[in-house]
């Protein structure tokens, strides 16, 4: 039985295949279908979000109805409020406003970022209660989200034409800045061709940057010498728990910056003998000159105590650090200093501690910075400066592996050169 069904589905198969479709009769066969009746679905929950980005000589009144709100009761609201009339002040160019609005353009959320807190919004919303619809206004944090990203550029002219160039925050270059520069003099060392890679974070709300955040892997390649750093903070804590560290769990950071100032030029620098611009006679500078803008922040150059904040003599309006005993810095010729900032106070590398100016004997603003060990005074351009202290062995596996992606990341990025600055 199992042969003959065999043979007999071959032998079936073998006389289909002969069969040409032209010998096939064909009937064409038209039938109507009834379609079910449609109707449109009203959903009295549908909204819609749009994003406006404030504009020049905007008024309320124009953005809302860019924003495609169209609610005679939600603009007596923000006309009415003090609360919104205050804030709405602070219209400023380039600032989102987002809304979500009804089919018939009703508001429902008006989210307005406020000025004095980037992560902080004024957010109007429209509430059911018991005697019917209303309006509120109040100040909310931002739901928000962190994106990492990975960008490398190339140095034509600067630091902050290359990050621009490159799409990179202006605060990205300044942690660059700060991170690397013990051993980078930012204001001299920059060469054309100079590159550099970096990983952070950008902080973001509905997909739109907020603010920058961390630095989390960085190199930066000077003079054909390449620097790299990854920021590893310790969850045991502990005075050496955090910071940017080598590959080898190196601190990268020194005891010490090269500059109190994120970036400016130097007037004057360290000199047996120089000609004083008011005292018109030669004389020994013992300190580094920058000339910047009145107000312009001055940073502390390492970790130390105020040992002394006030008025002396030619220095003008001077502040004077203490660090590990024996190295002391000085700051002379400011403007002002940072507020409660007092003889005693503790402060970190990188502090705000006051302000250029032109205080004291001074042709005009600049920061006058002295360095001195055991009081002797030193050219802090040319001295090796002490590093910070090293990892400890017992930190270095948690290190590597809470590292070790970013690191990767500057692998997969340093050879590729994505904008360059014209």
């Amino acid at each position: 039985m199992v042969g003959v069904s065999l043979f007999s589905m071959v032998a079936a198969l073998g006389t289909v295949n002969d069969v040409r479709l032209t010998d096939i009769p064909q009937q064409q066969v038209v039938e109507i279908l009834s379609l079910p009746a449609l109707a449109a679905a009203a959903d009295s929950e549908q909204s819609f979000l749009r994003e406006e980005r404030v504009q020049r000589g905007d008024t309320v009144m124009a953005l809302l109805q860019r924003l495609g709100v169209d609610d005679p009761a939600a603009v007596g609201f923000l006309k009415g409020s003090a609360t919104t009339q205050s804030l709405f002040r602070q219209l400023s160019p380039g600032k989102n406003l987002t809304a979500r609005t009804g089919p018939q353009g009703e508001l429902q959320t008006l989210i307005f970022p406020l000025n004095g807190g980037k992560d902080q919004a004024l957010v109007v919303e429209r509430k059911a209660g018991n005697e019917g619809e209303r309006f509120s206004a109040a100040e909310q944090t931002l739901p928000l989200e962190t994106q990492i990203l990975m960008k490398t550029a190339e140095i034509r002219f600067s630091l902050f034409g290359a990050t621009d160039a490159a799409g990179i925050p202006d605060a990205v270059a300044t942690q660059l800045a700060d991170i690397f520069g013990g051993d980078i003099d930012f204001h001299r060392d920059l060469r054309k061709g100079d590159r550099f890679a970096v990983i952070y974070e950008s902080v973001n709300h509905l997909g739109r940057p907020v603010r920058t955040g961390r630095i989390l892997a960085a190199e930066f390649v000077n003079n054909g010498k390449a620097y790299r750093a990854a920021w590893f903070a310790d969850p045991a804590g502990g005075e050496n728990s955090s910071g940017y560290y080598t590959a080898d769990g190196k601190n990268i950071r020194k005891a010490f910056l090269r500059s109190p100032l994120e970036f400016s030029r130097i007037t004057s620098g360290f000199s047996s003998a120089r000609f004083h611009p008011v005292l018109q006679k030669w004389r020994a500078h013992k300190g580094t000159d920058y000339g910047a803008p009145t107000g312009t922040r001055v940073k502390a150059t390492g970790n130390g105590t105020v040992e002394y904040v006030g008025v002396q003599g030619g220095y003008g309006k001077v502040v004077i650090l203490r660090h590990q005993s024996r190295y002391t810095t000085l700051y002379g010729h400011l403007s002002g200093f940072a507020p409660g900032l007092r003889r005693g106070s503790r402060v970190g590398q990188g502090d705000v501690i006051g302000f250029v100016g032109a205080t004291g004997l001074a042709s005009g603003p600049h920061l006058h910075y002295e360095f001195r060990v055991a009081d002797v005074h030193q050219n802090p351009l040319a001295m090796a400066l002490p590093s910070a202290p090293p990892l400890l062995a017992e930190q270095l596996p948690l290190f590597r592996t809470k590292t070790g992606e970013n690191l990767a990341r500057l692998d997969l990025i340093r050879g590729f050169n994505l904008a360059q600055a014209e």
